[in-house]
């Protein structure tokens, strides 16, 4: 983009040796407008791309704490299932009576 605008600078620069006072001013106005969008709309798309990477880092940071509370409930439902199977076996042990 700044080629762009370096571009429009020198042509503006170009011709206003061969213009009037007010063609030169004009011409200058005309160059600074143009060299003015640019820089706008280059800050416009950094920003768009400072959003989107914010965006991103946080659903990966979501996923990373979904992932970390998924972990944390099939560590619980393991446990779970070696409580409940420990105590199947212990009422087998017992003719299905507790304690015994």
């Amino acid at each position: 983009m700044n080629k762009i605008a370096l571009s429009f600078a020198a042509v503006a620069a170009l011709s206003l040796a061969a213009c009037s006072d007010k063609a030169q001013n004009e011409a200058a106005e005309a160059a600074n407008a143009v060299a003015t969008d640019v820089s706008n709309t280059a800050e416009a798309g950094v920003n768009s791309v400072d959003n989107a990477l914010d965006a991103a880092g946080n659903s990966m940071d979501n996923a990373a704490e979904a992932t970390g509370n998924a972990a944390e409930a099939t560590g619980e439902a393991a446990a779970n299932g070696a409580n409940a199977t420990a105590n199947a076996l212990d009422n087998d042990e017992n003719d299905g009576e507790p304690g015994k």
